[in-house]
């Protein structure tokens, strides 16, 4: 298996896999979707709420807020000592009060204050509520660790996904260069150069086979490489999008070596 990063930003990545199969890669998709935990905020106490939003819809907001997470100095509440009851080890606690004064007054999510300071709001720029004139807001919320696979809440990635990489071909003893393929390719991945059609940045193709549909039969076709796969993940601020990919991949490689333990045991 090889894997060629094609882009890297602060919240996304882009990355090339060959020498595997479909299973594999959508194993790895569905690893980081629903078995890579993340923090989120999971049990609201709404001290005080004189804003026109419902207690159940400030807490469901606040559980939407992505909240950057330490998977190191976390346990999972079913692998806590304490057994899921809370403590500092699988749990922490962020509050929030906020009161407007003579004008309206947004509530962001930068106004949480969390006794960890590693884990606070990947965005301080999202709206939780408006409070008219007046109005008071004062909450205390735990937010602890938790997997894709018990609420979407807890996933790390935004999106998560990946595609066959393309192969376009140009036979040129069909090819009139007539232009018309290019013109017609919405990713511009064909270009005419002089008397001769060439192909570029064929990673972009998504294989709609416009191209294809203004040449005659043959004169360019489109296939795909069944061993390599392109991904694109997202990430919602919780982990660094390289994270994700590494501890995803170390996820399924347990998940394997469990399974070949259990079938070895039969």
């Amino acid at each position: 298996m090889e894997i060629t990063i094609i882009h890297k930003q602060s919240d996304a990545i882009h990355f090339l896999v060959e020498g595997v199969d479909v299973a594999f890669a959508n194993a790895l998709r569905r690893t980081m979707l629903t078995r890579l935990p993340a923090m989120a905020i999971d049990e609201v106490i709404v001290i005080e709420n004189t804003s026109v939003m419902y207690d159940e819809m400030l807490a469901h907001r606040l559980g939407l807020i992505p909240l950057i997470t330490k998977l190191d100095d976390y346990n999972l509440p079913q692998e806590c000592d304490c057994e899921g009851k809370g403590c500092s080890l699988c749990q922490c606690t962020l509050t929030l009060e906020k009161e407007a004064g003579d004008q309206e007054t947004v509530v962001y999510s930068r106004d949480l204050s969390s006794q960890d300071p590693k884990v606070v709001p990947a965005s301080g720029e999202i709206p939780i509520v408006k409070l008219a004139p007046h109005q008071r807001l004062i909450v205390e919320a735990y937010a602890r660790l938790g997997t894709g696979a018990e609420n979407a809440k807890f996933q790390p990635v935004a999106t998560v996904a990946y595609k066959y990489v393309p192969v376009v071909s140009v036979d040129k003893t069909k090819c009139d260069r007539c232009g018309a393929c290019v013109e017609a390719c919405p990713k511009k991945i064909l270009k005419l150069d002089g008397d001769k059609v060439s192909t570029q940045n064929t990673l972009d193709c998504s294989m709609c086979e416009a191209c294809v549909q203004e040449c005659e039969s043959g004169a360019i076709t489109i296939d795909s490489k069944k061993d390599s796969f392109l991904f694109k993940v997202e990430s919602s601020g919780a982990l660094p999008p390289d994270e994700i990919v590494e501890r995803a991949a170390d996820i399924l490689k347990e998940r394997v070596r469990e399974a070949l333990e259990f079938a070895g045991s039969l």
